[in-house]
């Protein structure tokens, strides 16, 4: 079986960006992250710290406004305002999950679809659907550059996706269908009716939902090309961490029946902030009257 690694692809795409920052330069634009941090979510804090690592390798410019758990939605809004109005802020994403006092969609609806870079808006949403998207989002379209720097077409393939997400499974279904990528898809979910047999109809199959292992070979059709998007934390009493990370896939029980699958960790995951990068250089360029930057 193929491992289709993320971490290759992502450095390949890296670079290519870096070429890209470095152009924008000589023409006086210097692409700009704004990040909101509210609370001290460990994770969240971790998440933001790779992010700002990334732009620093890129030569992207990122700033951070780091806001305590008790933080009004009036006060959050205002920090969202203050970056909306700012024309040297190219991209603004709030990280979440937010304390219970804030309203997640209100704040994600606040940012200008011009600087919402996670693709979260629901202008950008439509934009999307309606197949003229401004930006792609972040994970959706880190699996679909795997998919293509690896050599495995979408057009005419009948892809499944399992999970509704707005973040990964529902926008990803829409990616696929859109002209260029031209999947016949299924979106799949916890109410579907003989999940095995659908997914056994997959030339490429996705899983998104947060269950450990839940894709067996019983799933997967001989030669399917099979992206693992869940990270999931197990107990291993055998790590000095006490758990280790694994995706919704059972990587080494589908190994003998898929032609290609993603690792976790390493396959998926790199790509998500990658994208990121991608969407804050095209908005730069968007904001500076300039045609997006392809990959």
């Amino acid at each position: 079986m193929e491992e289709l690694s993320g971490t290759k692809i992502s450095k390949e795409i890296l670079q290519e960006l870096k070429q890209e920052v470095e152009s924008l330069a000589t023409q006086n634009i210097h692409p700009c992250l704004a990040v909101i941090l509210v609370g001290d979510d460990p994770a969240s804090a971790i998440y933001v710290k790779n992010k700002k690592k990334k732009c620093d390798q890129l030569g992207i410019k990122s700033v951070e406004t780091v806001l305590p758990q008790d933080t009004t939605q009036e006060e959050l809004l205002k920090v969202i305002d203050k970056y909306n109005e700012d024309p040297t802020v190219h991209g603004i994403l709030c990280q979440v999950p937010l304390p219970p006092q804030c309203d997640e969609e209100q704040v994600i609806r606040r940012i200008k679809g011009q600087k919402d870079v996670d693709c979260f808006n629901p202008c950008n949403v439509g934009l999307l659907a309606a197949g003229t998207p401004r930006y792609m989002p972040c994970t959706p379209y880190g699996i679909l550059q795997i998919l293509k720097r690896s050599g495995h077409d979408t057009k005419g393939k009948c892809c499944v996706v399992l999970g509704r997400s707005n973040i990964v499974g529902r926008p990803l279904s829409i990616m696929m269908s859109l002209k260029g990528w031209d999947a016949t898809v299924t979106l799949c979910h916890s109410k579907t009716s003989n999940l095995e047999k659908v997914c056994m109809r997959a030339d490429i199959l996705v899983a998104a939902i947060g269950i450990p292992h839940f894709v067996k070979k019983e799933h997967v059709k001989q030669g399917a090309i099979v992206i693992d998007v869940g990270i999931n934390r197990i107990d291993d009493p055998t790590s000095k961490k006490g758990f280790k990370l694994v995706g919704d896939v059972d990587y080494e029980n589908i190994s003998d029946v898929a032609h290609a699958a993603t690792p976790v960790p390493g396959g998926v995951g790199p790509m998500t902030i990658t994208m990121l990068m991608y969407n804050t250089i095209n908005a730069a360029r968007l904001q500076s009257n300039l045609p997006k930057f392809e990959i």
